[in-house]
């Protein structure tokens, strides 16, 4: 059966499916630094704040079947970080490796540009050689490395930041 893929503007009732896509990494990874799982609600005012704040945030369903979600943040509060955004992805953990994080990160990066954004930034917990493959294939270089900012699973964790200009 061929699948039929949607890309979309997220919306609030989009918060629980969203919600259990990152709950799987809370719980499971050190790809995000949360340690506790977040509601459907939580997602609902993150999602609100990111309208408000005319942000794009995308949602690839298949088959009518939320599987991944990639959205832009500001990067600083400063007005003349304005032009610049940070660019996360998360797609459900039985989807990888069937190139939806590469169609939303095409979608956002149009809507991005579209919007007259100069440079995007990702951070990246390491190692995550995925991740890192993903970004660069978008033409974001690596620009920082911090050594064991994070701390989770009783381990440190390394942070690295990748950057492009659209």
């Amino acid at each position: 059966m061929k699948s039929n893929i949607e890309i979309r503007d997220i919306c609030v009732e989009d918060a629980q499916d969203i919600a259990d896509i990152y709950n799987y990494y809370i719980e499971n990874t050190t790809i995000t630094f949360e340690e506790d799982q977040v509601s459907g609600r939580d997602f609902e005012a993150r999602i609100r704040e990111s309208n408000d704040q005319s942000l794009p945030w995308l949602v690839l369903c298949s088959n009518g079947v939320l599987k991944g979600y990639a959205y832009a943040s500001k990067w600083k509060g400063r007005c003349a970080y304005r032009y610049s955004v940070e660019i996360t992805v998360y797609l459900a953990n039985d989807t990888r490796g069937q190139a939806y994080g590469s169609r939303l990160y095409d979608a956002l990066f149009k809507r991005l540009r579209g919007a007259s954004y100069h440079s995007v930034i990702a951070g990246i917990s390491l190692p995550n050689d995925g991740s890192v493959a993903l970004h660069e294939k978008f033409g974001l270089t690596k620009a920082g490395h911090f050594k064991e900012v994070g701390y989770k699973f009783n381990q440190w964790v390394d942070v690295g930041y990748w950057q492009g200009q659209l």
